[in-house]
This record gives C-alpha cells, structure tokens and sequence, in this order.
C-alpha cells in the first residue's frame, strides 16, 4: 500500500466514524425521548468543545422532506467540520439525494489542498440511519 493509499483509508474511517458516531444532542434538539445520546469520550475532551460524531442519529424517526434533508446536510457539516479545522481538507461537499420515499444517498468529497479529491459514497445511507 502507497502512502496515498494509507492516507485515504485513514480519512475514508475518519468520514465514517464523524458521521456514525452519535453526537450528543443539543439542548435546542428536538428528541423523541430523554436520551441525548453522545460519546463518553466528549466528556473530557483534551481541546475544549471538541467532540467526536454526528447529530444525524436525531433524523432517525424522521420522514425524508426538503427540511429533513437540510438537516442532515447540516449534521453532516457539523461533523465533518474538525477535518478542515485540522487541516486535513481544504474544503467538503456534502450531497445528499433523495432517491424514493425511503432512500436517500450521501456522497461526501473531500477536496486536499492540493486539489486531489477523494469521495466517500453512502448508498442508501438513511437506512444506516434507520439500522435497516
């Protein structure tokens, strides 16, 4: 394996985990229970506010509309953010399509500074959701 390679396998697990990870939720998220979920680790993070995962886990109950779809693009922003903090992309793009009533596709790009791109493609990523 080339240290491309290596590298791309790295942040190929780095997209994953950020996004399947749940987040814990806001105290301005609505919840369908009392769970606010989360990773313990975010309990003592070593960079103050640095936290692992995705807030997507909150669309789980959710029906796929324009407004769904909007947050989850968010969620996935939000999770994804630390990757350009870091410096490890220059920039993200976050597209997310509706496929039929209950499917809908991800494709994360992730654009290196050097302008190569590597891109991450869910299919059927709500059902991941969903754990379908």
């Amino acid at each position: 394996m080339t240290t491309n390679d290596n590298r791309e396998s790295m942040l190929q697990r780095a997209v994953v985990i950020s996004l399947f990870t749940w987040r814990r939720a806001e105290s301005s998220d609505r919840l369908d229970d009392d769970e606010r979920m989360g990773w313990w680790g975010d309990s003592y993070p070593t960079l103050a506010n640095d936290r692992i995962g995705s807030r997507l886990w909150l669309l789980r109950r959710e029906k796929i509309t324009r407004e769904t779809l909007l947050r989850a693009e968010e969620y996935a922003r939000e999770a994804l953010q630390w990757l350009l903090d870091d410096g490890l992309a220059a920039a993200i793009d976050v597209q997310l399509q509706r496929v039929d009533n209950a499917r809908v596709n991800l494709r994360v790009t992730l654009t290196y500074a050097a302008g190569s791109q590597l891109t991450v493609p869910f299919d059927d990523f709500w059902q991941v959701l969903n754990a379908v």
